[in-house]
């Protein structure tokens, strides 16, 4: 009992500006006490907002606010005979922007120059942000915040899927830290600063996965070759050309040859390695421990088993099989698409068991490097044309094993094919490592954001 007293609070009725324990709570002691917590109307006040009579003939933007503050953006742009309402709101610079029928997460966005020409419909409302007292960057970081967000949820009211907040209550009801004028600016630029810097390093991790592709092609001096895209109607095939006979064949990207090189051998995947071959556990006991990998324990970014769950045999009945150092490669879309795909290492007595949707390839040669096919495999221009050879209905479809026999690659010396896979993986690590700093960037700046505005 004697604890349950240090929880009960006396409020004085001064204090009061609103009826409500669970208000009053939100309000209490969250933010940082050296900067002032002020109602949102001290910064906020309404607008005067000009009507768009909608014309058939014109094109809109219309506008939406996404959560999590990620801001305001344009939805879609429409045709005017295609809305159904006929009047809409114009948007201005500097006002803050959310759905007056669904306002949760965080889903506030600031307007704008580059927004102020889009409209919104009367489910939207907008308030008047006083930029001599409020830095509509520094209110955009607020929204960013899950901190706010679930201190902002906390006024949300009405039922699912219409939980919202009023204008007026925004104004009138709710407090929010709001630092001087400077100080805003201040955190902003730290912010910004941090992002900036994520930003450069997304982008170099980027110009080094086109380096990947650019160091392939010169190395094993592939030219890529056009995919021959459907078409409707006829089309002329040149016999001479004509590897397969198969008019879904060539419809569906012809002859697998986009890789081809000028200066090694070519030649399909089927005769270097083993494709979904037979993986034998008949000398594991029903009992013993085997590798479990379901298709969302690979990375989508970086190729690799990010956990190695532990199974047994005796549950691995319906699962493809595979074994210690062969190549599982996503034959689903979009799993496919993603690049979900990893030589699997470290398997429990040597064997594991995942999704009937991965490929096996294995090499049981001293000429083929799995290492080299493995980064051939996860090249864009491979993923983008193994689209064109989808079998199955739409949001299920599937890569056939007969893609893979047939897909022609460049054949090289064992020893260039180590080389080039090293070369790559070095690549992939100075890639890995810019994405993991760019994400810890990201983090610490929101991190240094919500440090500066609730009490530690």
């Amino acid at each position: 009992m004697e604890n349950n007293k240090n929880m009960i609070i006396t409020v004085p009725f001064s204090e009061l500006k609103i009826w409500d324990v669970k208000s009053f709570y939100h309000q209490s002691d969250i933010f940082n006490k050296k900067y002032p917590v002020v109602l949102f109307g001290e910064f906020l006040t309404k607008p005067i907002i000009s009507k768009v009579q909608i014309e058939d003939t014109k094109e809109y933007k219309i506008l939406g606010a996404r959560a999590y503050g990620k801001g305001a953006f344009v939805n879609r742009t429409v045709k005017g005979d295609t809305l159904k309402m006929r009047t809409y709101q114009q948007a201005k610079p500097n006002h803050l922007f959310w759905c007056k029928v669904d306002t949760k997460n965080g889903a506030f966005g600031i307007i704008t120059e580059e927004l102020a020409d889009g409209v919104a419909s009367s489910n939207m409302t907008f308030a008047k942000i006083e930029t001599e007292k409020a830095n509509p960057e520094f209110l955009q970081l607020l929204f960013k915040s899950k901190r706010i967000n679930e201190y902002m949820d906390g006024y949300v009211s009405g039922t699912t899927n219409r939980k919202y907040i009023k204008p007026d209550q925004i104004r009138e009801e709710i407090n929010i830290v709001l630092p001087p004028i400077q100080e805003q600016n201040r955190i902003v630029e730290n912010y910004k600063e941090k992002i900036t810097l994520a930003e450069k390093q997304q982008k170099e991790a980027s110009n080094l996965e086109l380096e990947i592709e650019r160091y392939l092609f010169d190395v094993l001096d592939v030219k890529k070759t056009k995919t021959l895209l459907k078409s409707k109607g006829l089309s002329l095939i040149d016999f001479s050309s004509l590897n397969i006979w198969g008019a879904d064949r060539l419809l569906r990207g012809g002859d697998n040859s986009i890789l081809t090189s000028n200066k090694f051998e070519n030649k399909k995947l089927s005769e270097i390695i083993l494709i979904n071959p037979r993986t034998d556990i008949s000398n594991l006991e029903n009992n013993s421990k085997m590798s479990f990998i379901p298709m969302e324990c690979i990375s989508d970014t970086y190729g690799v088993v990010q956990e190695l769950k532990e199974g047994e045999k005796s549950n691995s009945k319906g699962y493809t099989k595979f074994k210690e150092g062969d190549l599982i490669w996503a034959r689903i879309t979009p799993c496919m698409q993603n690049g979900k795909s990893s030589i699997v290492y470290n398997l429990i007595n040597g064997f594991g068991y995942g999704s009937t949707e991965f490929h096996v390839l294995r090499s049981e040669n001293n000429l083929t490097s799995l290492n080299y096919i493995y980064h051939l495999l996860r090249l864009k221009v491979v993923l983008e044309d193994a689209t064109n050879h989808f079998t199955g209905s739409a949001g299920q479809q599937r890569v056939p094993k007969s893609y893979l026999e047939n897909l022609v690659v460049p054949f090289p010396p064992k020893s260039i094919q180590d080389e080039i896979a090293n070369y790559i993986s070095n690549i992939k690590s100075q890639i890995k490592k810019l994405k993991e700093q760019s994400e810890a960037n990201q983090s610490l700046a929101l991190k240094e954001f919500e440090n500066e505005i609730f009490n530690s």
